[in-house]
């Protein structure tokens, strides 16, 4: 008797297992998350620039007396100015951009001297002076040095033309031993004319959103020399030798499209639950 008990004892507990196993749930997959495309920032942009140029003026020169004679101002400086501009262009890759720029050149004071024989005295020194401003018409191109967290270094050049344009000179000649001892002041016209310039360019964008970027750098524009004033009683014309400026800039770019967008993602079917199955 005891030996039967056992053995149904055992077949109900084996039978009890086989149905709790039977029973057991199974867990579902997890889904994954949807997947982002990372694409390059290609596309059209606008920027905006603003800065400071320290003017570096390679001298002037002017005809005295006659055709066949010409001078060195004995001293010329050009004080420097500010810079505002904008313009449009084309981010071709990650690495590669273009863009064309329009750039406004503020009012820089010129200062001048030359020394000779005046009407007061035979040996006279003069005070010249004149203002200088300027538009910039530039192509340029950029090489994006890789992205660095949220920066961006690159360096680039450019080529164009920039339209300088000169006020009126006008000039006073003293007697050096005396100078309040002068000739009345003479006012030449001033010249206005297109000269080719380059520029090279070097700095670094900051992601402010995924499709704007502040840009703060460093420019160095070369303009050519040309015409400064005309003749005016029995001096000139003159002419400058042309001008550098170190510009310290800053600005933005907008970017249209650059913010990626998510692939359409349309998630596997769902596995069903596997029903319990009753032995």
């Amino acid at each position: 008797m005891k030996r039967s008990l056992a053995g149904i004892f055992a077949a109900l507990l084996m039978t009890s297992n086989a149905l709790a196993a039977d029973l057991a749930p199974v867990e579902p997959v997890p889904e994954m998350p949807p997947e982002v495309t990372v694409t390059e920032a290609t596309g059209w942009y606008l920027r905006g620039d603003v800065g400071y140029g320290f003017n570096d003026l390679r001298g002037a020169r002017y005809f005295q007396g006659s055709n066949g004679n010409e001078v060195d101002f004995a001293s010329s400086d050009l004080r420097d100015s500010f810079t505002v501009g904008g313009g449009v262009g084309y981010q071709v890759n990650n690495y590669l951009r273009t863009d064309l720029t329009l750039d406004y050149l503020s009012e820089a004071d010129f200062h001048g001297s030359t020394r000779g024989s005046c009407g007061v005295a035979a040996d006279c020194v003069s005070s010249d002076r004149s203002s200088r401003t300027a538009w910039n018409l530039m192509a340029n191109a950029y090489v994006d040095l890789g992205t660095y967290g949220v920066f961006t270094p690159y360096v680039g050049g450019g080529i164009g033309g920039t339209y300088v344009n000169w006020k009126n000179l006008r000039n006073t000649s003293c007697d050096v031993t005396d100078p309040t001892n002068c000739d009345p002041t003479v006012t030449h016209d001033g010249k206005g004319n297109w000269r080719f310039s380059y520029a090279l360019m070097a700095g670094a964008a900051i992601d402010v959103t995924c499709n704007v970027k502040a840009d703060v750098g460093y420019r160095f524009l070369h303009v050519d020399g040309g015409s400064m004033f005309g003749y005016a009683d029995n001096g000139g014309p003159g002419r400058d030798k042309g001008f550098n400026v170190h510009e310290v800039r800053a600005g933005a770019r907008y970017l249209f499209g650059g913010c990626e967008q998510p692939v359409a993602y349309e998630p596997a079917p769902a596995i069903p639950l596997q029903q319990p199955v009753y032995k």
